[in-house]
């Protein structure tokens, strides 16, 4: 596994690492480099590939629950929020998917909002 070095995972795993300390064990971060720009390349293109995939899966969801009855829908969109939530934890490099699937989300809740009026 392999995160980029940002501010918001290296406190989140020095944080892990403070508590499995805290319960006795060991714990260490380390910090490594790919050997060249190809790998990193690389690396990011099958992460990006990764996410997309999901944001691909969410759309049709989302696609699904547009057809579904008025109180099933909004119990959909409730879940979906969390599961785009998700996802985004771990999009460091957008794909065009993103913003495909956050205006799914949107078509999705204008039509529980539809429902509601």
């Amino acid at each position: 596994m392999a995160l980029p070095l940002d501010a918001r995972n290296r406190e989140q795993l020095e944080w892990i690492a403070d508590e499995v300390a805290e319960a006795g064990g060991e714990a260490g971060l380390w910090i490594g480099r790919l050997a060249s720009a190809a790998q990193e390349r690389e690396l990011v293109a099958r992460m990006a590939a990764s996410v997309a995939a999901e944001y691909r899966t969410f759309m049709a969801q989302a696609a699904e629950a547009r057809r579904d009855e008025p109180g099933r829908r909004r119990r959909t969109l409730a879940r979906l929020r969390r599961e785009l939530r998700r996802i985004r934890s771990r999009d460091y490099f957008p794909p065009p998917e993103r913003e495909l699937a956050l205006r799914a989300l949107d078509e999705l809740a204008a039509r529980v909002e539809e429902a509601v009026q």
